[in-house]
């Protein structure tokens, strides 16, 4: 019921090998930006990407979560990466039943190469 929640879950079914759970994360319209350079849009197509990545079993830490933005029904999360990947953020939205679902992904911020 918190923003915050979200990323705790998407840890815990990963790691359960759950796509579907993860997509359920995730608003019908989400935009994901995954893989990196791409885009995924659409809840059935985050599942069936989860599906390909779960299928390797990798195994996902529990990062903890930086300050939330919050702005009425639209929050800003972001947690700093154990891997290395400079940086993730999420924006979330309220939903009616007071859940918070993720609108707009973007699971690796990198700097950019020096001129």
């Amino acid at each position: 019921m918190k923003p915050e929640d979200i990323t705790r879950l998407f840890v815990e079914r990963s790691n359960a090998g759950d796509a579907e759970g993860v997509a359920a994360l995730y608003e019908e319209d989400a935009v994901m930006a995954y893989p990196p350079g791409g885009q995924t849009v659409g809840r059935a197509a985050i599942q069936a990407m989860w599906e390909k990545v779960l299928a390797n079993r990798p195994h996902f830490e529990p990062e903890e979560p930086l300050p939330t933005l919050v702005s009425g029904d639209l929050a800003l999360t972001s947690t700093p990466p154990r891997d290395d990947a400079g940086a993730r953020a999420q924006v979330v939205r309220r939903q009616p039943d007071g859940s918070w679902l993720r609108v707009l992904d973007q699971p690796e911020f990198t700097r950019p190469a020096s001129g």
